[in-house]
């Protein structure tokens, strides 16, 4: 028959499809972390104010608005973040809840971006109750760090014939319980994980001695040392 040799069109579609799937046969999942809720404590406060001036984000063809400011305050201090425009924050005092929307979810970016808006948030909330925690371990003979300017200064001894340190930012608190260990402690996790971050810079760990400055639990893979 002449109905034999014809392949339907959700056929061809099912086809394509099964030609295109990836060789594992695992279901593909996306992420749901922007939908999941954020809860507080009664010791916590969150309000959301316009951003006077508004900023604008641009980043090829993509851009977006900076027009609400979020302002979470707690028993350690107060962060501030910037959120675009087509983001809801939604407070229920009662329940001590706050859900995170968009205002369309099927945008790319929209949807890209609701995720990350819900994590910093969890960040800032987190933060403002129990703290941010960066622990930086110096590993080499006579790698060491020290405080000064009553703690506002981080010295660091790591092999170089210069003195060289950082500065402590507002809101960032440093101690130093052993000297080969600096806490640095924070209610902006962001804050605290970049300054961490500058004061590795002064010696990285290296991979043939495993010496350097390594951050919470930071490991390396040591190589064979090079022969001639």
């Amino acid at each position: 028959m002449l109905l034999e040799g014809v392949i339907s069109s959700s056929q061809v579609s099912l086809t394509r499809y099964l030609s295109k799937r990836p060789l594992s046969s695992t279901v593909f999942l996306r992420s749901h972390i922007g939908s999941l809720s954020i809860f507080t404590t009664p010791e916590t406060q969150v309000k959301v104010e316009p951003l006077n001036p508004p900023k604008l984000i641009q980043n090829g063809i993509k851009r977006f608005v900076l027009n609400q400011l979020v302002i979470v305050k707690g028993p350690k201090g107060q962060v501030e973040m910037e959120i675009p425009s087509f983001s809801n924050i939604d407070i229920d005092e009662e329940h001590r809840r706050i859900k995170v929307s968009v205002v369309n979810p099927e945008q790319k970016l929209q949807k890209s971006m609701w995720g990350t808006i819900r994590s910093l948030l969890n960040n800032h909330v987190v933060g403002v109750n129990e703290g941010h925690l960066a622990i930086l371990k110096f590993v080499g003979t006579g790698y060491r760090a020290q405080l000064e300017k009553d703690g506002k200064y981080v010295g660091v001894k790591v092999g170089a014939s210069i003195p060289q340190g950082l500065d402590i930012p507002e809101g960032i608190t440093a101690s130093l319980p052993a000297p080969t260990t600096l806490i640095l402690e924070g209610c902006n996790k962001q804050q605290v994980m970049q300054i961490a971050a500058k004061i590795r810079d002064f010696h990285p760990p290296e991979p043939y001695k495993g010496k350097g400055i390594y951050v919470n639990n930071e490991t390396i893979k040591l190589k064979n040392k090079k022969i001639k």
